[in-house]
C-alpha cells in the first residue's frame, strides 16, 4: 500500500535522486538543529530564570527534565502510531509550528507554574520530530548507508544545542531572558512551512524490498511485545537511557558548573559552550560512519563501538569535574563533546534495522519514550536534587559534586549495557522476517 502523497514514479528500486535526498537529509539535520536550540536554550538561561522567579535547583531540574519529558514521551507513542499510517512530513511540519509557538510562549511565564506549562507545551510540539523522521529517513537510505544517515540527523543535538547555548547566553546577557526565548522561537514557523511545501512523503518500507507490503498497521501491544522479545533491544534501550540520563542532567547544568565553580559570567559561558558543543558534530557523524563501516563486517560493532567510546569518556569526566584550573577545564570537556554523541547514529540506526517497515516511527518512539523517560525526565531532576542535598556541606561545590557522580556511574553502566546488546545482536536480526 503506497502512502497517499507517493507518486508511483517514486516506488522504484532506487526511489529519489541523490541531489534530492541530500536536500531531504539536510531539511531534517535542520529541523533538528531547530528543535535543540528551543530545547537547549532554557539551560543557558537558567541562573536569570532562577534569580527572577526564585527558584531551587530541584524546581530547575524538574523544569528541564520531566516537565518536559513526561509529555514529550507519552505524547511520542499515539504520534509514532499515527506516522507509522499517515503523512509524516505533514506530522513533522505541525510540530514544528507547535513547539516553536511554545517556546516564544515560554517569554510571557511569570511563575513556576507558568514555565511548566509552556515547558509542557514544548515537549508536546517536540515529540512529532524524530519518529516519523526516523522512519522517513530508513525508507530514504537502505540499512548499509541508515547509522550514517541517522548520524547527520543526529548532528542536530550538538549543532543546536551550540548555537541554542550562544543565542541564549548573549541575547539573555543584553536584552534579558525573556527575549531570547521569543526571539529563538520565530525561525521555526517559517521552516514549518518550508517543510510542508517541498519535503517528499517516500513509499513507505522502500529500502526493504524484501519485506511484505505493510496492508495494515500491527496493533501497539504486539509491537511492543515483539520489540521487548528482542534482548539486544533491551539492553540497547538502557544503555541509551543511561547515556541519555548522564547527557542531560550534565547538559542543563554545566552552564550553571561553569558560573558557580571557575566564575565565568553569562555570555562567556554561552561563547566557550558554543565552541565546545561544535565538537560534537564531529563525534556524532564519526559514530554513525565508523558504526556503519565496522558493522558491515560485524553487525556486533554497532554496539560495541558505542559502549567504548562511552566507556572511554569517563576520565576525562573525572578530571573535568576535579580541577580547579578554569581553562584546563574548558579542554577537558573537549573529548567528552566528542565521545558522548558516538552512540547516536548506532543507536537509533539499529532500533530501525531490527524491526521491520511498518514498526519504524513506532520503534523509534518506543525507544525515545524510554530515553527520554529515564534519561530527559529523570537526569536534571537527579542532577538538581543531589546539588541541593550536597550544598548545606559543600556550598557552592556541590554542583560539582553532582555531575561527577551523575558522569562517572552513569556512563560505565550505560557501557556496560551496550556490550550485553551485542551478544545478541545478529540473532535478533532475524526475528523481523516474520512479519
Amino acid at each position: 500500500m503506497k502512502d497517499q502523497d507517493t507518486p508511483a514514479s517514486e516506488a522504484s528500486a532506487q526511489g529519489y535522486s541523490p541531489t534530492y535526498l541530500r536536500y531531504a537529509l539536510g531539511m531534517f539535520l535542520l529541523v533538528y538543529i531547530v528543535n535543540f536550540v528551543d530545547r537547549q536554550i532554557f539551560s543557558i538561561l537558567i541562573e536569570p530564570i532562577k534569580q527572577e522567579i526564585e527558584l531551587s535547583d530541584t524546581q530547575l531540574g524538574l523544569l528541564g527534565g520531566i516537565a518536559f519529558a513526561l509529555f514529550y514521551t507519552f505524547a511520542g507513542i499515539p504520534i509514532a502510531r499515527w506516522a507509522d499510517v499517515g503523512n509524516r512530513k505533514n506530522i513533522v511540519a505541525l510540530a514544528i509550528l507547535i513547539w516553536s509557538g511554545m517556546t516564544m510562549m515560554t517569554s510571557t511565564a511569570k511563575s513556576f507554574g507558568g514555565l511548566l506549562l509552556a515547558r509542557v507545551g514544548v515537549g508536546i510540539g517536540e515529540a512529532g520530530c524524530s519518529p516519523p523522521i526516523h522512519s522517513m529517513i530508513s525508507d530514504y537510505y537502505p540499512e548499509s548507508k541508515r547509522a550514517t544517515a541517522l548520524a547527520t540527523y543526529a548532528m542536530g543535538i550538538p549543532i543546536g544545542g551550540a548555537i541554542g547555548t550562544l543565542a541564549g547566553g548573549w541575547i539573555g546577557e543584553y536584552y534579558g531572558w525573556r527575549m531570547a526565548f521569543l526571539l529563538v522561537g520565530c525561525p521555526g514557523i517559517l521552516l514549518s512551512a518550508v517543510v510542508y511545501f517541498t519535503i517528499r512523503e517516500p513509499l513507505r518500507g522502500l529500502q526493504a524490498p524484501e519485506a511484505k507490503a505493510p496492508s495494515e498497521q500491527i496493533p501497539l501491544l504486539e509491537t511492543i511485545r515483539f520489540m521487548w522479545s528482542l534482548r539486544s533491544f533491551r539492553h540497547l534501550s538502557f544503555a541509551g537511557s543511561l547515556h541519555a540520563f548522564v547527557g542531560y542532567g550534565v547538559a542543563l547544568f554545566l552552564p550553571s558548573f561553569f558560573m558557580r565553580i571557575h566564575g565565568y559570567g553569562l555570555a562567556e559561558t554561552s561563547t566557550y559552550l558554543f565552541l565546545i558543543g561544535l565538537t560534537g558534530i564531529f563525534g556524532t557523524y564519526l559514530g554513525g560512519y565508523l558504526g556503519d563501516r565496522f558493522g558491515q563486517k560485524d553487525k556486533r560493532w554497532y554496539m560495541l563501538f558505542p559502549g567504548v567510546a562511552t566507556f572511554l569518556s569517563v576520565p576525562f569526566a573525572f578530571f573535568f569535574y576535579t580541577t580547579e584550573d578554569p581553562v584546563l577545564a574548558l579542554v577537558l570537556a573537549v573529548p567528552g563533546a566528542i565521545l558522548g554523541p558516538m552512540y547516536l547514529g548506532p543507536t537509533f540506526g539499529m532500533t530501525q534495522t531490527l524491526v521491520p517497515p511498518q514498526m519504524r516511527a513506532t520503534a523509534s518512539a518506543l525507544l525515545l519514550f524510554v530515553l527520554n523517560l529515564i534519561g530527559l525526565g529523570l537526569g536534571p531532576v537527579f542532577a538538581g536534587a543531589l546539588s541541593d542535598f550536597f550544598s548545606e556541606d559543600y556550598g557552592v561545590d556541590a554542583i560539582r559534586y553532582s555531575l561527577l557522580i551523575l558522569a562517572v556511574a552513569g556512563n560505565l553502566w550505560s557501557a556496560l549495557h551496550y556490550y550485553l546488546a551485542s551478544r545478541t545482536l545478529r540473532e535478533d536480526m532475524s526475528l523481523k522476517d516474520a512479519y
